[in-house]
């Protein structure tokens, strides 16, 4: 199923004051169980049981949803006509009938792949941008799952769109994106406005919050361990494509090279066989090259489809492109034997 449609344009510790006409180092809480809370000696108190229920509990991390797919906000106002930018705020701008149609039939498509795993206890949970028009598209994509397959949905600030300025300038408008074309997608600062670069910073963010969220299962009930969670992250064009640059830590210049999705459509980042989410194990490589993938970084999502977690790619193509002298015959044994000591006496050079 083609989804790709590139489009051009521990509990805390509590304080506890320690007397000084107390010359014991506990506090006897109750004389018939003689349960005691030892008082450290920086103030703090420990709970021994349950620094043993917490370390217990942490040998067994909770398992990782099964996808995080990311789904841009269907046809806009706005993407049908730029003006509309100069009367209504960026924030305010919704949908269109098509948009609405667009997003049902995402939802759709959602449902239909996490049910070919054949798991009956599957989920979504949501993270949505704080826009009208990304609000309506979740609310139409949702409309799809039962309420018992919702686990829940947070409105997340940091994944709204790149801020453009205030525009009410049409003509100022076309110079300015006109001008960022020239200067570089990823640098260029709108006037009152954000960069990519900008946005890159603020997502940065948002992705430790969501990596917190995935390794302490914070969008399951407590007690609760389903393999069959998907996560579902309702955003922008670019926003997203600079999401997945930070995730796979992709360069400048292959951030440039991306196209974005297209209205109401996904890219899913899939488990693969080690733990790990890589584009390849959902899209097919035509699929990624169309949204802009280069040979080094098909190379890194099929690594990332059966590599663990934790683990990095010493055999990094990046790695040969970037620093040509490892083509040259024999650089590496003069080298090593340009920085060899003169003799074994000779101290080592920590600096």
């Amino acid at each position: 199923m083609a989804t790709l449609s590139p489009s051009l344009s521990s509990a805390s510790a509590l304080p506890i004051l320690q007397p000084k006409l107390f010359a014991s180092n506990s506090i006897q809480c109750c004389e018939k169980s003689r349960e005691s809370v030892k008082v450290t000696s920086n103030g703090l108190a420990t709970f021994p049981e349950k620094n043993a229920l917490s370390s217990s509990a942490a040998k067994v991390p909770p398992p990782r949803p099964r996808r995080i797919i990311l789904v841009r906000h269907g046809q806009s106002e706005g993407n049908v006509d730029e003006s509309v930018y100069t009367r209504v705020a960026d924030p305010k701008i919704g949908l269109t009938e098509k948009g609405m149609a667009e997003a049902l039939e995402c939802g759709r498509e959602i449902k239909e792949l996490i049910e070919q795993d054949k798991a009956g206890d599957w989920k979504v949970y949501f993270y949505v941008s704080p826009y009208r028009r990304t609000l309506e598209t979740l609310k139409s994509l949702a409309c799809a799952f039962e309420r018992p397959r919702i686990a829940g949905m947070r409105e997340e600030p940091r994944l709204r769109e790149q801020d453009f300025g205030n525009f009410q300038d049409r003509e100022k408008m076309r110079l300015e994106k006109a001008m960022r074309m020239l200067y570089g997608r990823f640098f260029y600062r709108f006037p009152n406005g954000e960069s990519a670069a900008d946005v890159y910073d603020r997502i940065t963010g948002f992705r430790e919050t969501l990596r917190s969220d995935i390794d302490i299962g914070r969008f399951q009930p407590p007690g609760q361990r389903n393999p069959n969670m998907n996560l579902v992250i309702v955003s922008h064009g670019l926003t997203l494509r600079v999401f997945l640059m930070r995730w796979y830590k992709w360069t400048v210049e292959q951030f440039e090279r991306l196209n974005n999705f297209g209205n109401g459509k996904m890219v899913v980042m899939e488990k693969g066989y080690g733990g790990r989410y890589s584009l390849l194990v959902h899209h097919t490589e035509e699929e990624l090259r169309g949204f802009g993938l280069t040979d080094e970084m098909l190379m890194d999502q099929e690594w990332q489809k059966f590599a663990k977690p934790g683990e990095l790619n010493y055999d990094c193509p990046m790695m040969n492109s970037f620093f040509t002298h490892f083509d040259e015959e024999g650089s590496q044994d003069v080298d090593h034997q340009q920085i060899a000591p003169e003799s074994a006496s000779q101290e080592p050079n920590y600096g």
